[in-house]
């Protein structure tokens, strides 16, 4: 058996003085789903019990709830953009929400506490308008075609009222990880097939690029991401699942506003029983394992992917395969090409784990007997040019089995699909990297035409910029909303302090302002000359002096000046 989340496809949200009444609307649906504004009990209750004053209006869905410092509040979808069809199930992108508090004013709150609350709703809505909340009826988007045919179909349908789920931490939601997807209609040779990419971000270790790396003590890996990419035609239906994930043990690399801050190994924790846990999850979930490590082999980077070939090799795991390849090395001086090298080198793996796919008549013609563990150091630019080749060698095979295409064709001749295939795996590579780093990912340009060019090369460096502003001075802000809004941390209803009212100390302010006055009054001492040019010399090596010195300082004490989240994440508070 199991549990089957039943989605309504029609919701209103009807608002008393001492409720909440959410209605099912569908054709011959009764259930209602009553929530009380001071207890906070949920009953299920009939339209009957519906007080006809009460405040009424349409929502598509309900995201859950969360416990602010004012009280509970619901947080319901009010607006949606359909994005396409799943085997006949429409899918839905949530574009709009609103977060309704139960109680009626926020007057029996200080002003800090008023502060603060408003604080933690801007903190809920950073992750509802940036992040991509996609949903479906009658259909499972978190679990890919081939575990939805491994899985018994004698479901339960879960009620209305299990799935709001009144509570404490977080928002209680469906435990639905954040999936990015795109669906397009193709035709080759005439032949018009469903392509569709998906892919699903753990909520498990969620977070932004320099405050989560590694693993935590389960196992998890921050940035985890499953991409599934499926194709169907005239009632078949064909799977290729990746993943990708930070290398799975104990490594930070906090900012410190240096543009790469090095890399730190933890040396106090069992780094063999944390990638342990991880690949064990990995093989019963996926099967046989091939790491493909794209990190550099030299400078920084060097002891991680050292590390991480020790660690595979002292696992003795014969389902587990470790494949280290040094992406920016090998494709140096524009030598994209060189990816075939790895590529190549994998083609006989990937035969073996080949890709789930079924007939028209539902009957089984493969399953995928493993995965391929992409991962660089933030699992974006890098891991995602290489999935996307595997992907295109899968779907060749897929696509000649099914006829679409014939057995001399290639998919690179295919110049209308290969447009629509580059396009959707570079805009799944920004929907990714938006989340994880702040910005688009870089090398789309080659995801998109095969080849790197240089405007593609100036992108980068833009993105590069933004992610470096964002990463140091308002990725903390990010953390928070996302340990805010996956109960990471916990906000209860006290007189006490909450962590947003901590105070950076004196250096915070006046070290940037004595930087930037003496910069420039070395400016001013350029432009309005003295008599002469040693006394005009003198003023600009001393401000000069000054604001390099100040400048070393604010460098060397670069972790106190970048925006540092200030919730405590849960593995910190146990």
């Amino acid at each position: 058996g199991g549990t089957r989340v039943f989605l309504y496809r029609s919701l209103s949200v009807h608002t008393s003085p001492e409720k909440f009444y959410i209605e099912a609307c569908d054709d011959g649906a009764d259930a209602v789903l009553a929530i009380d504004r001071v207890s906070n009990e949920m009953t299920l209750t009939g339209k009957k019990d519906v007080p006809p004053s009460a405040n009424t209006r349409p929502i598509c869905g309900i995201m859950g709830t969360v416990r602010l410092v004012a009280g509970m509040y619901l947080i319901v979808i009010t607006k949606k953009r359909n994005v396409g069809s799943l085997l006949g199930h429409a899918v839905w992108k949530a574009v709009d929400f609103d977060v309704i508090s139960y109680k009626k004013t926020v007057l029996h709150l200080t002003e800090d506490q008023t502060q603060d609350n408003k604080t933690f709703l801007s903190m809920i809505n950073n992750v509802l308008t940036t992040d991509g909340f996609y949903f479906c009826t009658d259909y499972d988007l978190t679990h890919t075609l081939q575990r939805l045919a491994d899985v018994s179909h004698d479901f339960q349908e879960m009620s209305l009222l299990e799935r709001v789920r009144g509570g404490g931490g977080g928002v209680e939601v469906l435990d639905v990880p954040d999936p990015v997807i795109v669906m397009k209609p193709c035709r080759i040779n005439g032949k018009i097939f469903e392509w569709i990419l998906i892919s699903r971000r753990s909520c498990f270790r969620a977070g932004v690029r320099y405050y989560v790396r590694g693993i935590d003590s389960e196992g998890h890996a921050a940035n985890f991401v499953e991409t599934e990419q499926i194709v169907l035609y005239n009632g078949g239906r064909a799977s290729f699942v990746q993943t990708r994930g930070s290398m799975p043990f104990f490594w930070s690399q906090r900012p410190n506003l240096k543009y790469k801050p090095k890399p730190l190994i933890s040396k106090n924790t069992n780094h063999m029983d944390g990638i342990q846990r991880h690949f064990d999850s990995q093989v019963l979930i996926y099967g046989k394992q091939t790491i493909l490590n794209l990190v550099n082999q030299k400078g920084s980077e060097k002891p991680l992917e050292q590390a991480f070939a020790k660690m595979v090799s002292g696992m003795e795991n014969g389902m587990i395969k470790y494949v280290a390849f040094d992406f920016h090395k090998e494709c140096s001086r524009m030598r994209w090409d060189r990816l075939n090298i790895l590529v190549d080198n994998v083609a006989e793996t990937q035969d073996e784990y080949s890709y789930f796919m079924v007939d028209t008549e539902g009957k089984v013609l493969s399953q995928q007997k493993g995965t391929f563990r992409s991962n660089c150091m933030d699992c974006l630019d890098r891991t995602n040019v290489i999935q996307s080749m595997l992907a295109r060698r899968s779907i060749q095979s897929q696509l000649q089995r099914m006829g679409v295409l014939h057995v001399a064709q290639r998919i690179e001749e295919q110049a209308d699909f290969e447009k629509i295939y580059k396009n959707a795996w570079a805009d799944n590579a920004n929907a990714c990297a938006k989340q994880y780093a702040g910005t688009g990912a870089l090398k789309t340009d080659f995801t998109r035409t095969g080849k790197r060019t240089q405007m593609g090369l100036v992108m980068d460096g833009v993105n590069s910029a933004i992610r470096y502003y964002k990463n140091n001075f308002s990725d903390g802000f990010r953390q928070d909303s996302i340990d805010l809004f996956l109960g990471n941390y916990a906000v209860y209803e006290t007189d006490g302090p909450t962590p947003l009212r901590i105070q950076k100390d004196w250096k915070f302010l006046t070290l940037p302002i004595i930087m930037v006055v003496a910069f420039s009054m070395c400016i001013i001492c350029l432009l309005m000359a003295g008599d002469t040019w040693t006394e005009t010399l003198a003023y600009v090596l001393f401000w000069g002096t000054a604001a390099a010195v100040t400048a070393a300082v604010i460098v060397f004490n670069g972790r106190d000046f970048v925006d540092a989240p200030k919730l405590v994440q849960k593995e910190k508070m146990d």
